[in-house]
């Protein structure tokens, strides 16, 4: 149940992004990128070879938030994690 799992932290993160005024458009836009290529992702794993760029945005993202919102970066870490615990 590791897709499950994952869904529930895509939830967790749409929520914070919701609930975290102080972000930008731009921040807001490319963590919703994100959400929609590892979704992607999610939806051809079967087929598809697994993206390397997509661990790449997530290690970023984790790095561009860490400092200034360390539960979303803490999130994303937690994405990070079950990606790699599906061979992502």
């Amino acid at each position: 149940m590791p897709a499950n799992r994952l869904q529930q932290q895509l939830e967790d993160l749409r929520d914070q992004i919701a609930q975290n005024p102080p972000l930008s458009e731009e921040e807001r836009a490319s963590l919703f990128v994100l959400i929609q290529e590892i979704e992607l992702q999610l939806a051809g794993q079967a087929a598809a070879e697994p993206d390397a760029t997509l661990v790449d945005g997530v290690n970023l993202a984790v790095e561009r938030f860490e400092a200034s919102h360390p539960t979303l970066a803490g999130t994303l870490r937690n994405i990070l994690q079950s990606l790699a615990n599906m061979g992502i």
